[in-house]
């Protein structure tokens, strides 16, 4: 069974479909940049993934704060 995440990121794309993508991208960027490419975009996903865990922290504990002001 496929992860939600896996659905959304990528939808249906299979491994020749990625491997069309790469090839295409080798021939833009040329093989010297890809590394770079690939550390940016690894940078760019970890960075979004801890700002969707803040901001999901933050939702969990103004939901915390709101159930308590009913609860007095």
């Amino acid at each position: 069974m496929k992860r939600m995440v896996d659905v959304i990121m990528f939808g249906k794309l299979g491994t020749s479909e990625l491997v069309l993508i790469l090839g295409i991208a080798l021939i833009i960027f040329g093989p010297g940049k890809l590394p770079e490419l690939g550390k940016s975009l690894g940078k760019a996903i970890s960075e979004f993934k801890s700002f969707s865990k803040e901001v999901k922290e933050d939702i969990s504990l103004d939901d915390k704060k709101a159930n308590n002001t009913l609860n007095d």
